[in-house]
């Protein structure tokens, strides 16, 4: 791609390896991301509804095709080196400045344009940096620059939905009209944007690097993991409030509830679906990576922010003097906090089917436990739903660990020995560092 051409004095842009990890910049660059599934879940758990919950949902599905073109940019450049990170700071203003308006975006159309506008205007810069990034690293490669150019009619039809969902709707006296409008601009936002990755297909993409593209999935879903803990503690206001042992209890419970998703994915499903992705080649990899990655760790997400919105309110009613955890909670808590857990759950196994293609019991069992027990919780203390949604969930880790001991042994080992011949290949290469210079030829001048 040209990539290590003079670039002035911040140097050029450097090409992704094959063999690449993610590089701290990235990381970095996710800290906004952090902020943002912050935003959407306090804004939603400020006022849970079922519009309110739709309107994050759009939110959310933006804000990761955002992120699905970013790590697409990501997978031809390093995002931290050469004259990138001067763009890449430049879109992080913008996404933070659309995370900061996210509240407004759907506020009342009578309010003003001011919100949507921002959120519109942050997005058209965050995209067009990512548009003029890639289409600079693929200047020379004219088959990828005609597959980016199929994406132009998704980028211009998204900025102008978003700036009419931003200007149409205070034009309108009706203010359930208005509200129908914008959200049915938003609505469409999301359809084109997502039916855009069916529709081009996968011709003339690639994954370089597969390692690369795994950790930089895995790394977004720990963060709104991250997230739900942050829910807990300070979404529960337990840091302005007394210690009681059934706050420091719920709050235990929340963490174990987290860290048993966490090892649902992780232990097994997330490492064997990097050596899929690794073994698949051509079109095969990046349809892979399209649909396990771009388009399930998304839902996942979502799964995520629901289950902490759930949990989030139910540490308010085991913290509330007026309450405490004896009480029954009423209220959508309960379905928000099993709901999110059970999506979770089902996204996680087609996850799972397709990138390794089989699907376990294990995963179907605690859909079925937990869809039982969502009555069951309902009809509970706060404390109580919370410690029966938690005891389901370490129990799934505990059967698969127990059943599936020898598929997990069997992963580890290929796993470490990959990482053993990976870092022989690199200390034999690295070798040549430490070998003694060849004696000059006789005769030649003294260096």
């Amino acid at each position: 791609m040209g990539g290590y051409r003079r670039g002035g004095q911040l140097g050029p842009a450097v090409p992704i390896a094959p063999g690449a990890r993610v590089d701290k910049f990235e990381v970095f660059f996710d800290l906004v991301f952090v902020f943002s599934f912050f935003i959407i879940t306090r804004a939603t758990a400020a006022n849970v509804s079922g519009r309110q919950l739709l309107h994050a949902s759009l939110v959310l599905a933006v804000l990761w095709w955002c992120w699905v073109v970013h790590s697409l940019v990501a997978t031809r450049v390093r995002l931290g080196e050469g004259y990138v990170p001067v763009l890449m700071v430049i879109a992080m203003a913008a996404l933070f400045s659309f995370a900061l308006a996210l509240p407004q975006a759907f506020s009342d159309p009578k309010a003003g344009a001011a919100g949507p506008m921002l959120v519109a205007i942050s997005y058209v810069v965050v995209r067009g940096i990512h548009w003029i990034l890639y289409q600079h690293v693929v200047r020379d490669t004219p088959q990828e620059r005609r597959q980016l150019r199929r994406f132009a009619p998704e980028l211009a039809a998204s900025i102008v939905l978003l700036l009419a969902a931003a200007l149409l709707p205070p034009l309108i006296d009706d203010p359930s009209r208005a509200a129908l409008v914008r959200d049915g601009l938003w609505i469409t936002v999301v359809v084109v944007q997502f039916a855009t990755g069916f529709i081009v297909g996968t011709w003339g993409w690639g994954v370089t690097s597969a390692e690369h593209w795994t950790e930089r999935y895995d790394l977004i879903l720990i963060i709104a993991l991250g997230e739900s803990v942050i829910s807990v503690g300070v979404g529960g206001n337990l840091l302005g409030k007394p210690v009681t042992w059934p706050a420091v209890a719920a709050a235990a419970l929340g963490i174990v509830l987290t860290a048993a998703l966490w090892w649902a994915h992780f232990d097994f499903v997330g490492p064997a679906a990097r050596i899929a992705l690794h073994a698949a080649e051509g079109g095969p990899r990046v349809a892979m990576a399209r649909d396990a990655y771009a388009y399930l760790y998304l839902p996942m997400i979502a799964a995520v922010i629901l289950f902490s919105i759930g949990s989030e309110e139910i540490l308010h009613q085991v913290t509330d003097p007026a309450g405490g955890p004896a009480q029954r909670i009423e209220g959508p808590a309960v379905p928000m906090l099993f709901g999110g857990l059970i999506f979770y759950f089902a996204v996680n196994m087609l996850f799972q089917l397709r990138t390794l293609h089989t699907a376990t019991w294990t995963r179907v069992g605690v859909i079925v436990v937990l869809t039982v027990a969502l009555p069951v919780g309902q009809h509970l203390p706060a404390l109580g739903a919370l410690a029966l949604a938690t005891a389901i969930c370490v129990g799934l880790v505990a059967v698969e660990v127990l059943v599936m001991s020898g598929s997990r042994h069997a992963l580890r080992a290929a796993v470490f020995e990959e990482r053993t011949t990976h870092e022989a290949n690199e200390a034999a290469w690295r070798a040549r560092w430490h070998d003694p210079p060849e004696p000059d030829e006789p005769g030649t001048p003294e260096r």
